[in-house]
């Protein structure tokens, strides 16, 4: 069964442009059976499509991902199990560290998206995973194939995940309606819910992965400029840090108070 693992919506990421129905119609046109919709920190995407799926194409599963943003280790994919909802997750701005131990303490599974990609929001190009490697054992795969980054990127990806034995998924990482299902990942069974995706990742399950990378254009030289990347980390960790009291109020009100989840 194949699967586009990286999906922004319309409806849950304010830099996407397409919207959730369009990605279903695309995806099952190319013989895609399924999608993770991953929206930067939200799950409204997803929430859209539960409201409307009476109304949504049919044959086609729709599962719920959402792609968090750490304040030390760059992005990060994150699958809860069904019936799991941890409003934390909606709250920028964790350590990686404790982002792992909330997932895995209810069940779920987590890896770095495009982790040799745009250095303000990719693992390996920040201190807190080059001064301790060790945190890679934490997750449980990888994003081995994002449409959005350089071929050499997605290789030294691949290597990664060798070195640490780690599952790799493909996603698309679609923002834009051409670039849907440019990516894939190939489970060898059907996925019917997150469960079911939690326990092949975990199994490593998965008999293929892989795509076609955009064309590099002019215009994306910008994402690897120095002015870029510094300016989007500060304004990540400033809002890390701004949010930090929310989270101490969600934590306690989930009943996990540790003063290190912030």
């Amino acid at each position: 069964m194949k699967f586009d693992m990286h999906c922004h919506t319309r409806e849950g990421s304010i830099d996407s442009h397409v919207a959730i129905r369009e990605y279903i119609t695309i995806l099952k046109s190319r013989g895609f059976g399924g999608m993770l919709v991953t929206d930067h920190d939200s799950y409204r995407g997803y929430r859209y499509w539960e409201k409307h799926q009476d109304t949504m194409p049919d044959d086609f599963v729709v599962l719920k991902g959402i792609e968090y943003d750490t304040r030390d280790a760059g992005h990060f994919i994150v699958i809860m199990p069904d019936g799991v909802n941890v409003r934390l997750l909606s709250v920028r701005g964790m350590r990686a560290e404790i982002l792992s131990k909330l997932v895995h303490h209810y069940g779920g599974i987590l890896g770095p998206a495009h982790p040799y990609g745009m250095r303000s929001s990719s693992a390996m190009f920040f201190r807190k995973i080059r001064k301790h490697p060790e945190i890679m054992r934490r997750f449980d795969f990888l994003e081995g194939f994002n449409t959005c980054e350089l071929v050499s990127a997605n290789v030294k990806a691949r290597g990664l995940a060798r070195e640490y034995d780690l599952p790799c998924i493909g996603g698309s990482d679609s923002h834009k309606a051409m670039y849907v299902g440019t990516a894939f990942t190939e489970f060898n069974r059907d996925i019917t819910c997150n469960n079911d995706l939690i326990d092949c990742i975990r199994n490593n399950e998965i008999v293929a992965f892989g795509g076609k990378e955009r064309a590099f254009l002019r215009h994306h030289n910008k994402r690897y400029w120095k002015v870029t990347n510094y300016t989007l980390k500060t304004l990540n960790r400033s809002a890390s840090l701004l949010l930090k009291p929310y989270r101490k109020i969600k934590v306690l009100r989930m009943g996990l108070y540790d003063e290190n989840i912030e």
